[in-house]
Formats: C-alpha cells, sequence, structure tokens
C-alpha cells in the first residue's frame, strides 16, 4: 500500500514531516518509528511501521555464514516446479532413483609398487578392495605416508587425519570382509576441502585466526560419502576464504611444476589428487574454483550442475553460485563419486533431484559436441580422432551480475561487522594487497537493493540466452571453461585432459605441462558430459600420465 495525504494533509506539508522525523531519528534525538506511527484503529496498513533507517538493528537471532536466505536460486530458467514436472515425464521414478555403477573385476596381478598403486584410478582401486586383492588399511597407509612426505613441499593439507582414517579403514576391511561391500567407493581414501566441517578436526578456511576451530558438524558431502564406506584421510588447503591458492602456511603447490601454485581455491584437492596422495578429492567453486586447479593440474573433473549437491556445512561464498564437485584422474571416478554425493536435502533449500544415468559404454558420436572460439584445435582434433562430431557454436551471450559481491558481503557480515556495527573505511594508503585483502567481503555494503534485485533480473535473461544459444547442442568444448558465463547461469562442467605441452614455450628451459580443455553441458546433463569425457579416455591414456614425485619428497 502506497501512504497518501490525509484529507486535512497536504503532500507538501508530509514532506516536510518526513524530513524532520528523518533528521531527528538520523541525529539520535528520538527512536526511529516513534515520529508519525499511526494508531492501528486508523485502518493504516503502516501502522507502526513509522520511517525505516538503513540497517535494522541487531536480530533476536544472530547470523553467521551458513543460514541461507529465504530466497533460493534456480539453476532452470522455467523454475523448479516445471524442471521437476519435465523430468518426470521423462523419466518417472528413474528421476529419484540412484543406479548402481558396474565396476569390472580386476585381471593379472596386483601392483607391488605403492606408487603404482596410488595413480590407479578409482574405479580400479574400488574392484581391488571389493575382490579383496588389496586392503583399505593396506591402501590408506600408503595415500597417508605419500602425504605426510609430499606435504612440506606441496603445502596442500591442513589436517591430516591419521588416527581417524586407520580407523575407518579397518572398519571398511571388516564390512568388506563379511560380505557387506557398500559399492565403489567403500575402503577408498579421500581428501575434503578445508571449507566443510568435520567433527573433531579444525576447519579453517584458509585462515590462521581460524587454525584451531572445530565445528561440531560435519557436512553433508562428508555424510554421503562415509556412508558410502569412504575413508577420510586429510582436510586438503583452500586459499584464504576460499580465493586463490595462498593460505595462512604458505601458497599450495602444483605437482607437475613447484614453482607455480596450483590454482585456486581448491587447491589442495587439486594438488594433492595429481600427486597421488590421495585417491579423489572434494573441491568447491563459485566462480573457477574447481574449474582452474583441475586444469593446472592436469586432472578429470566435474562442476555440476547448480543444485545436484549439497552443500550445508561448507563456508558460503555465494548462495546462488557455490558448487561441490569431484576431482579425480579420471571421468569414470568423477562418475563414481558424483553418484555417491548428488540428491536432495532439507539442508540446503536449492537442491533439486535429476536423474544420473552415466553410461561406461556410451558412444561420443551419439553427442552434438560444439565448440566456442576459445576451444584448442589440438583438443578438437583429438575429439574427431575418436568418433566426435563437431559444430561451431554460435556465438555466447555475454553479462555478469552483482550475485557474487552481494551475497559474500552479506555471508560473511558477522565478520566484516559483529554485532551490527559498520567497520570503519579502510585507509587509502595502505599497500596494494593489503587494501585487497581488507576491502574485501564489503563491495556488497555498498550495493543498494534495487541494483541487486535487478541484478538478478537480469541474470535470468542471461541464463535463457544460454539456453538458446545451447539448443543445437548438447555441449560445447571451451578452452577457458567460460567460467564468468557458466558460474551464472548453473551450467555443469568437465575438465578433460587431451594432451602435453610448453606452459612457457619461449623459455630458455620451456615446462611441459598437462594440456586440458572444458566441456559445458546443457543444464542437469552432468552424466552426458561424463559419458564424452570417458568415451574420449577409453581410447586415450592422457589422463593416465602422472608428474615425477621424486622432486616431492624422499
Amino acid at each position: 500500500m502506497t501512504d497518501r495525504p490525509g484529507e486535512n494533509e497536504t503532500a507538501s506539508d508530509r514532506r516536510a514531516f518526513l524530513k524532520t522525523a528523518a533528521t531527528l531519528a538520523a541525529a539520535g534525538t528520538v527512536a526511529p518509528g516513534a515520529l508519525g506511527a499511526r494508531s492501528p484503529e486508523a485502518g493504516d496498513a503502516s501502522a507502526g511501521a513509522g520511517i525505516r533507517p538503513d540497517r535494522q538493528e541487531v536480530p533476536s537471532v544472530p547470523l553467521g555464514n551458513g543460514e541461507h536466505p529465504a530466497l533460493a536460486y534456480q539453476a532452470y530458467p522455467g523454475g523448479n516446479g516445471v524442471l521437476t514436472e519435465r523430468m518426470w515425464r521423462e523419466h518417472g521414478s528413474a528421476l529419484f532413483a540412484r543406479s548402481e555403477i558396474g565396476i569390472a573385476s580386476w585381471e593379472g596381478p596386483v601392483p607391488t609398487d605403492p606408487e603404482e598403486i596410488a595413480f590407479l584410478p578409482v574405479h580400479r582401486l574400488a574392484a581391488l578392495l571389493r575382490d579383496e586383492r588389496v586392503t583399505s588399511s593396506e591402501l590408506t597407509a600408503i595415500y597417508l605416508e605419500r602425504l605426510k612426505r609430499f606435504d612440506p613441499v606441496l603445502v596442500c593439507a591442513v589436517t591430516i587425519l591419521e588416527d581417524r582414517a586407520m580407523e575407518e579403514a579397518a572398519a571398511a576391511d571388516a564390512e568388506i570382509s563379511a560380505g557387506d561391500w557398500r559399492g565403489p567407493l567403500h575402503g577408498v581414501p579421500y581428501g575434503l576441502k578445508d571449507l566443510f566441517s568435520v567433527p573433531g578436526a579444525p576447519t579453517t578456511w584458509g585462515h590462521g585466526e581460524y587454525a584451531g576451530r572445530v565445528i561440531d558438524e560435519e557436512a553433508e558431502v562428508a555424510v554421503r560419502l562415509r556412508r558410502a564406506g569412504a575413508v577420510l584421510i586429510a582436510k586438503l588447503s583452500t586459499g584464504e576464504f576460499a580465493r586463490g591458492d595462498r593460505w595462512y602456511r604458505g601458497r599450495t603447490r602444483n605437482p607437475w611444476n613447484t614453482e607455480e601454485g596450483s590454482s585456486g581455491s581448491s587447491a589442495g584437492p587439486g594438488s594433492a589428487t595429481a600427486a597421488g596422495a590421495v585417491a579423489f578429492a572434494i573441491g568447491t567453486e563459485t566462480q573457477g574454483s574447481i574449474v582452474s586447479p583441475s586444469r593446472r593440474c592436469g586432472l578429470s573433473a566435474l562442476r555440476p550442475t547448480f543444485g545436484l549437491v549439497s552443500r550445508h556445512g561448507g563456508m558460503v561464498l555465494s548462495w546462488s553460485m557455490d558448487k561441490i564437485g569431484p576431482m579425480c584422474r579420471s571421468a569414470f571416478d568423477c562418475a563414481l563419486v558424483f553418484n555417491a554425493i548428488r540428491g536432495t536435502s532439507e539442508l540446503d533449500p536449492s537442491t533439486v533431484p535429476a536423474p544420473f544415468a552415466f553410461r561406461p559404454d556410451a558412444g561420443i558420436d551419439a553427442y552434438r559436441i560444439g565448440y566456442a572460439e576459445d576451444a584448442p584445435e589440438e583438443a578438437l582434433e583429438r575429439l574427431r580422432g575418436v568418433g566426435a562430431n563437431l559444430v561451431q557454436m554460435t556465438e555466447l551471450p555475454s553479462g555478469s551480475s552483482n550475485s557474487l559481491s552481494v551475497e559474500s558481503s552479506a555471508a560473511m557480515d558477522y565478520r566484516i561487522a559483529p554485532g551490527g556495527v559498520e567497520p570503519e573505511p579502510v585507509p587509502d594508503d595502505l599497500p596494494d594487497a593489503e587494501r585487497r585483502n581488507r576491502t574485501r567481503f564489503r563491495g556488497g555494503r555498498a550495493v543498494r537493493a534495487i541494483d541487486y534485485v535487478n541484478s538478478q533480473r537480469r541474470r535470468l535473461l542471461l541464463m535463457r540466452e544460454m539456453e538458446a544459444a545451447m539448443a543445437k547442442v548438447d555441449m560445447f568444448v571451451s578452452g577457458s571453461g567460460q567460467v564468468g558465463l557458466t558460474n551464472q547461469t548453473g551450467n555443469p562442467a568437465v575438465v578433460l585432459p587431451y594432451g602435453f605441452g610448453a606452459r612457457n614455450p619461449d623459455a630458455d628451459s620451456p615446462t611441459i605441462m598437462p594440456l586440458t580443455t572444458t566441456l559445458v553441458g546443457r543444464l542437469f546433463t552432468d552424466a552426458d558430459l561424463l559419458n564424452v569425457a570417458h568415451a574420449f579416455q577409453r581410447e586415450t591414456a592422457w589422463h593416465l600420465r602422472r608428474p615425477d614425485t621424486s622432486q616431492l619428497g624422499s
């Protein structure tokens, strides 16, 4: 309802009254809302509302980082109700089913070299464990030893959970021996990005102030992996507050070239997985933090469609952009891990149901694969070489929103403005690096509510433009991964190694590094992406190459 001047009140009188009231309230001489409050009997819907300050009084229940807003982002432009109805018509009860992914038996002798075992893909480790050719305790001891040996160089582990890991491994061995095999992750050691809380272990978010902080809550992704039988051996590094690869102990390094960082902020998961110090790892992405370290470290990885994995128990940067995904050494492994962690949750209102039909025998020629202007020609040639049908993409849309700035400022408000007290301005004369650190999580404080809402309206238009751009393809190849665009639209992406080349070809001693590209899929077609990536990896071996770990510790 819009207030109008009363019968004996002119518009100019009311403007003068409001101006006086606002001045008094700002000066603190009258309580906000005290002036002009009408009696409820007057029939005014705004009774008792009074004058609203820009910042409300501190609520009775203080907010921390994790409480989800009432408004939940929906990756499907038509809304989740339409999405669920459409998927039910197409898939029926399979929409809610979790089908098993078959694991072939191990044939031939088992490797005796711990290095060979450590770099086996998860689906091969699963076969060894299921058939009792190796025990979880043996595997866990191998990965723990490597993690402890490599960490002084890689700076990739925040907390190594040796006692817990060996207990979980022993329990897995007992269950498997008794015939109670839970599935392909049972007994497989993994690492978790240190944005997620696990009872009894520090959750630091990469910041020194939180080095000893223990959150007595188990993140939902950790719960699902525990129920699948996976063995958690370490909390792995993230850049400070999920930015970059630098955290309070230093910079996480790339095992292919320790002179460079592993990129971030899923720096530890990328580094540890590439070094064979864990069998797989869980990373997060808001705007490139699964894709970037996976490309840098030569991994296969899945950044799922927004809403398919619960984020409960993880640090929030952006409720409408944060995503959780597996970082592995093969696309098949990504499918196994994703199948275990996906699903709806009452603890994360953004989650939605969707089928996942990974088919290890799928043919690559069954898919319409486009390519963007930045797609590496060598990657396209190799995809064509295994039967891919490639077509030039239409122009991709462009646009952005202020989602990350506003939502990260809200998520970190408890830290920037404790008790609801506005922070002092950051001095202008600080060095650039320090000023950037001090101003982080403040940008959203200056954004008007109307500008945030309008930005989200334009974001929906961008999502519709993306749907139209992909109408004639199932996925497309991109060199950059289009992380700025696709993290706004929620589209899934898979990182795919396709070769090796010089990172710095003009240097005296060029560094030969993994070459990767990114497949970007239509919304909720994560299985199709992994089907194509796995079909490519069935015919190639780039994903099986590994770094020289002799440089990482004796």
